[in-house]
């Protein structure tokens, strides 16, 4: 039987969305206000699904205090309060839009777990606006 277990999590950042190889015009065609070079900020809410088989013993899919931990030092310590552009690795070259955030997050967590368990992102950026990314 496969159960799907979630954890929720938030962190604050500011970014901008722009293309270096652009010009400001074509950048602020198509990214408009979210081209602001003073960057702007979000208020993001994230869940963090794990699915998979009940183990037996412990009756967890996985324990949520290990989740839990690793969306904190994994997520939360590297993006929260911080500029994804100029503060955190992976976007130095990389759009942080919605969608590579998640993929960013993604690839941080699914090496923490067990290979057997499956990983779901579903990142909001605004409370309309959100994407969901599974490998």
């Amino acid at each position: 039987m496969s159960v799907k277990v979630s954890r929720r999590a938030h962190f604050n950042a500011a970014h901008r969305l722009y293309r270096k190889d652009w010009s400001f015009e074509k950048n602020d065609a198509i990214f408009g206000k979210c081209n602001n070079p003073n960057f702007h900020g979000h208020n993001y809410e994230l869940i963090v699904s794990v699915t998979g088989e009940i183990d037996e013993e412990t009756g967890f899919v996985i324990d949520v205090k290990i989740l839990k931990d690793i969306i904190k030092s994994e997520i939360e310590e590297a993006f929260d309060h911080k500029n994804l552009n100029l503060e955190v690795a992976e976007f130095k070259d990389l759009n942080p839009t919605a969608e590579n955030i998640a993929v960013v997050i993604y690839n941080k967590i699914i090496p923490k777990i067990s290979p057997s368990l499956q990983l779901e992102i579903t990142l909001y950026e605004t409370p309309r606006n959100f994407v969901t990314y599974s490998g």
